[in-house]
């Protein structure tokens, strides 16, 4: 089997769910096409890619699925869209809508995000200029006592993910997941084949991809902690979640490119800088 190199990741967004949790917010609208700062939350997500050369997605829906199309399709005109839909949303989970995008994403080297997430673009940067092939984005800023059903994540000295899920030990935990992780092009044949295999079981349907993650890692497959800590970003669970997410993002989207993004960093650190002694 061969691979495709040196080309941008693809970017798959798990995008099916319901949000229930969000009610009375998402009664009348997807959860990933709320507002924050002026701008859907999956508007965030793919001007984000967009900003970071990625330029063709795989989006899995299921609940709102023509809403959160005529979205996309209208806002981004020309895109590389496919377009991935689970039937079975309300029976089953991220990781079966995974799954369900593994013949969307081929061979291809993928970043998977989570629709509920919104995250400063620099988190993404750093995803993808990281060395390892396989990599978890993590926060170790996050009272993990206190989030129990949060997902998990167990690392060494080198950051090489030894368990991860909701169950593990928040007290053995390095950080909180976002939801965001980068998957090689050899990793992804065997996490569809492992996720295939655990679909084929009645009692799997309600498995998060995670489960999968942490199989291939007790088989073997390496997978990397990559600590953002100190850069923004909330996935929205809840209308506290969402409220935090408006304060934290305050303003609309825009698309820039690296170049433009390191003028606006040096801008920022000039403009920080103390007063030199005799200047005004």
């Amino acid at each position: 089997m061969s691979y495709e190199k040196h080309r941008a990741p693809v970017a798959v967004i798990l995008a099916a769910g319901i949000g229930s949790r969000l009610s009375p917010l998402t009664d009348t609208c997807a959860q990933s096409l709320l507002l924050v700062g002026g701008s859907a939350i999956l508007e965030r997500m793919i001007r984000n890619c967009l900003s970071c050369g990625m330029s063709q997605f795989v989006i899995v829906l299921g609940h709102r699925a023509d809403d959160i199309r005529q979205f996309v399709d209208k806002a981004f005109r020309g895109i590389r869209v496919t377009y991935v839909i689970n039937d079975r949303y309300s029976e089953t989970n991220t990781g079966y809508c995974l799954m369900l995008a593994s013949a969307a994403i081929g061979t291809a080297e993928f970043v998977k995000f989570d629709a509920d997430v919104v995250f400063d673009v620099k988190v993404l940067r750093q995803l993808l200029d990281s060395d390892s092939l396989n990599a978890v984005c993590i926060d170790q800023n996050i009272a993990l006592d206190a989030e129990e059903v949060k997902v998990k994540v167990i690392a060494n000295d080198k950051m090489q993910v030894l368990e991860i899920g909701r169950a593990v030990d928040a007290k053995l935990a390095l950080g909180k997941s976002l939801g965001v992780e980068k998957i090689s092009a050899k990793t992804g044949a065997l996490l569809f084949a492992e996720l295939a295999q655990m679909m084929t079981h009645h009692g799997h349907l309600q498995e998060e991809y995670e489960a999968a993650y942490a199989r291939l890692i007790a088989s073997g497959t390496e997978f990397r902690a990559l600590d953002i800590t100190g850069l923004n970003w909330t996935e929205i669970d809840t209308a506290e979640d969402f409220a935090a997410a408006n304060s934290m993002f305050a303003s609309a989207i825009t698309t820039v490119s690296r170049n433009q993004q390191k003028s606006l960093d040096e801008a920022a650190e000039k403009a920080a800088m103390p007063t030199r002694a005799g200047q005004v």
